[in-house]
């Protein structure tokens, strides 16, 4: 009988490291239902609140990461790095795991720094199609790199490298035969076009604007919109299509995204990693604007692998007030570049990526 398998999952700071590390942690419990897990995240994080509520334990770190502009809590990282190195040690020697996985964010560059020098199997999980600095200072110790798109040799040792795609969410993916019931859902035609907006859970507030100028283009062009523009702009966007109620609909967050998926005929959504790898699953024309404020410009890069594909349309958010429209009108009005993305998208998606992910934790457990 096999030896129960432990394993420390660390990685947060946004949903595009948490979703992931969970989905992974959930991939290997369906294949050993003995797994024990411990999640280690940053103290103060998102992830201290979202992981607890997923069902599984978290111990936090005291660690953030570098200002960009000059600010006075610099002064405090090379103390927090030691602090959470020490505690990664301890938490390491108390947990005494199999295998150490690492999603990106603050605490798990400790973490798997740690458990690398510790001799312990250690797996890494890029999202993106340019890694952020903690996984490129990892690459060389770390056992295993899971990543999400080809060419990542130019930043990881290739013989380390294995294109698993990214952890999604099943729920929100499975759109199909849910078009009628989504149409029922939302109270819209399915007769008529329909563009869904969403900008991350938090919203996006160029995309916003943008699509609040455009309210009646909108109405005259006979588009149907299902808006999630983030709590901090719903009540303006509620306010402003207050008189298109029977085609707009305003959200501050859409808990039923397969019916939101399957409803749009044009995606317009921020190009983070989490919410490419979806639209690729849910094989639907894009248009993506990427957001400016992301560290190394991961946003702009996550898009030109799906344009250089002809698998997306990008929009600069500089440029989104002005273009933002008038490109989704093009697109909507032309049947025959809808399937082609469409089509160019879906060839860029991967299945199954946390049950890859997990057999290969699995197989790291037992070398």
């Amino acid at each position: 009988m096999n030896r129960r398998l432990k394993i420390i999952v660390s990685g947060g700071g946004t949903g595009g490291h948490i979703f992931p590390a969970v989905a992974i942690a959930n991939a290997i419990k369906e294949k050993r239902s003995d797994a024990e897990f411990l999640f280690v995240g940053a103290l103060g994080r998102m992830e201290m609140e979202k992981v607890p509520a997923a069902g599984y334990k978290i111990m936090g770190l005291w660690i953030s990461g570098l200002q960009r502009s000059l600010s006075f809590k610099n002064l405090s990282f090379p103390f927090k790095v030691i602090s959470s190195l020490i505690k990664a040690k301890k938490i390491l020697k108390s947990f005494n795991p199999d295998v150490v996985i690492g999603t990106g964010g603050y605490a798990s560059g400790p973490m798997l720094s740690v458990a690398s020098s510790s001799g312990i199997p250690t797996l890494i999980q890029e999202q993106n199609s340019f890694p952020g600095i903690t996984n490129k200072l990892l690459a060389k110790r770390v056992s295993k790199i899971c990543v999400a798109y080809n060419g990542m040799e130019k930043y990881f040792p290739k013989e380390k490298i294995l294109i698993t795609g990214n952890p999604v969410r099943n729920e929100v993916v499975k759109i199909d035969n849910k078009r009628k019931e989504a149409f029922v859902f939302f109270k819209l035609d399915e007769n008529k076009k329909t563009v869904l907006v969403i900008g991350g859970s938090l919203g996006a507030f160029t995309i916003n604007e943008s699509i609040n100028q455009s309210l009646q283009q909108f109405a005259k062009d006979d588009i149907q919109l299902i808006w999630q523009t983030g709590k901090t702009y719903f009540e303006k966007a509620k306010n402003a299509t207050s008189n298109y109620s029977d085609k707009i609909k305003t959200f501050d967050f859409l808990y039923q995204m397969d019916f939101a998926y399957a409803a749009a005929d044009v995606v317009i959504s921020r190009a983070g990693a989490m919410s490419v790898s979806e639209l690729c699953l849910v094989k639907k024309p894009v248009i993506l604007v990427p957001s400016p404020n992301v560290a190394e410009d991961h946003q702009t890069k996550n898009a030109m692998a799906l344009v250089n594909k002809n698998a997306a349309i990008v929009v600069k958010d500089a440029n989104a007030l002005k273009e933002l429209y008038p490109q989704l009108k093009t697109l909507i009005n032309d049947r025959q570049l809808m399937t082609e993305l469409g089509n160019n998208i879906s060839e860029l998606a991967f299945e199954n990526a946390a049950e890859k992910i997990a057999d290969e934790v699995i197989k790291l457990a037992r070398a």
